[in-house]
């Protein structure tokens, strides 16, 4: 994706920081459905869940193509999101780890 913020380096990575903190400072479900419905566009927040979906599917064993059939998400973005899941910054194994305790 292009970078398209005017932020200096610096104003950005503490925009990012304050943006994570506001998440963080969630407790629940619904406090983070309504805080992610106004901050993205609809098609935004499905883009995420599906990303999430594919997280899940994947953990299950289901091919590249059986996740396309089934979810109708770009075989590229569910390569990517395996990728990350395998090699990221670690973020969907913590939270996978998580759930899954």
């Amino acid at each position: 994706m292009k970078d398209k913020s005017n932020l200096a380096p610096e104003v950005l990575r503490q925009a990012e920081e304050a943006l994570f903190e506001a998440i963080v400072s969630l407790s629940t479900p619904a406090e983070c459905g309504n805080f992610f419905r106004d901050l993205c566009t609809p098609a935004e927040l499905q883009a995420l869940v599906d990303r999430w979906t594919v997280v899940g599917l994947l953990r299950e064993g289901l091919t590249y193509r059986e996740i396309n059939a089934r979810t109708g998400v770009s075989v590229t973005t569910i390569g990517r999101v395996a990728r990350f899941l395998a090699e990221g910054f670690g973020g969907y194994r913590t939270v996978v780890e998580r759930l899954d305790h």
